[in-house]
Order: structure tokens, then C-alpha cells, then sequence
């Protein structure tokens, strides 16, 4: 299949004749925050859950100082470049979706740089995650659409970030669009994903909503 979404890296996709989810990988099926955290404590710093952000967030544990935002990004890039040494799955991620994709492909769209992709390519892999994978930093709006098309068949997409949900409803107005998140406490700072959106609190509950969705088609 050929790819129109620019700057992207991705694994060979050949879409059958059925249903799509195109699922985001951080929060979703790896565990991202906690991670990060432990990732930040081991090398000096904290993150201070006090908004759904990174930067302006994180601070230096030695004196208290909140750690410059390039400081945050050269962190966020190395805990990337290490993510197989820290992320792990999101509980009941890999069975919920083994059980989906009797019904329909399954394809990650991960907004990771795609210069990690190889890094994450294993990571899935090595707990059981053997979709492809698409890494881009381009909007996931187009980047459905472009994945889709014009297939006649029903597209679920799941993600944490109200951005990227309404990204998709915009492009892809006839997607199925599936908030989840797995850290309790930055799911409570985050905004309502907007209208249209369903909101799953765990992964069994996105089952059944993506079954429901499948059933009713």
C-alpha cells in the first residue's frame, strides 16, 4: 500500500476487506506517564501533576527549580531513544485487541519521531503488539484519511489526546472515535475530548464500545 502522509515511517500495511482501528500507542497500549516519572526521578527530577502538560510540569529535585522546557525535551527525546528499557503495556491492552482483530486490522499511529521507530517497533513486538505500526508527527487527521480512503467499511480510531480525536472527526468524519487514557491522574486533568468522542475508562470498556460499533454495521 502505498503512504501519503508525509514524514511518516511505517511497517507494510495491507488493509483487508473489513473494519480499520487505528489505535495511538502512548497511554493507550504502553504506558507512558508512570514511565516518564520514574524515568525523570532516576535522573534528578519530578513531574508535578498540576495540568495535562509536560513542560512546566517537570522540576529539578536538588533545589526545587522548575526545569527548563529544553531541558523537558532533551529528557522526552532520551527516554525515546531508551523507551524499551521503560515502557510497559497498558493492562489488558494486548488481549482486548487480539480479540478485535479477528474482527478487523489493526494499525498503530503513533506520534513518536519517527527516528524511534525501530526502538518501538521491538518494544511491541516483545509484548505481543504485532501490528503495524505507522510513526509520524504530522497530524493523525490526514493521516487516517489517508490510511482509509474511501473503504467502505467502519473505522474505529482510539487515542488520549482531544487534538488528535477531533484531528480524525474532522478528516474522517465517519470514524468511531474512542478516548483512553491510561493514567488515573492525568485522565483527570485532561480536557473533555469534545463531542462525538467515547470515552472508555479501560480497555475491556473499549471493547465493548469498538463490538457494540461492529455489531450495529
Amino acid at each position: 500500500m502505498t503512504m501519503l502522509i508525509p514524514d511518516a515511517e511505517h511497517d507494510d500495511l495491507h488493509l483487508g476487506e473489513r473494519p480499520l482501528i487505528v489505535c495511538d500507542i502512548d497511554e493507550v497500549v504502553l504506558e507512558f506517564v508512570s514511565p516518564f516519572m520514574a524515568y525523570l526521578d532516576h535522573n534528578g527530577h519530578e513531574l508535578r501533576a498540576t495540568s495535562f502538560r509536560l513542560h512546566g510540569n517537570v522540576f529539578n529535585r536538588a533545589d526545587g527549580s522548575e526545569t527548563p522546557g529544553e531541558t523537558v525535551s532533551e529528557m522526552l527525546e532520551a527516554f525515546f531513544e531508551a523507551q524499551d528499557n521503560w515502557q510497559t503495556p497498558v493492562k489488558e491492552a494486548a488481549d482486548s485487541l487480539a480479540r478485535l482483530s479477528v474482527r478487523a486490522d489493526v494499525v498503530f499511529l503513533t506520534a513518536m519521531p519517527p527516528r524511534h521507530r525501530e526502538v518501538r517497533r521491538r518494544l511491541l513486538s516483545r509484548h505481543g503488539f504485532d501490528y503495524p505500526m505507522i510513526a509520524t508527527e504530522q497530524p493523525k487527521g490526514p493521516a487516517v484519511l489517508a490510511l482509509h480512503g474511501e473503504r467502505q467499511h467502519p473505522v474505529v480510531f482510539i487515542d488520549d489526546i482531544f487534538v488528535n480525536l477531533q484531528s480524525v472527526r474532522k478528516h474522517v468524519p465517519d470514524t468511531l472515535l474512542v478516548n483512553l487514557m491510561a493514567n488515573d491522574t492525568f485522565r483527570a486533568l485532561a480536557p473533555h475530548p469534545g463531542d462525538g468522542v467515547d470515552i472508555a475508562c479501560d480497555w475491556p470498556h473499549a471493547e465493548d464500545i469498538i463490538k457494540t460499533h461492529f455489531d450495529g454495521r
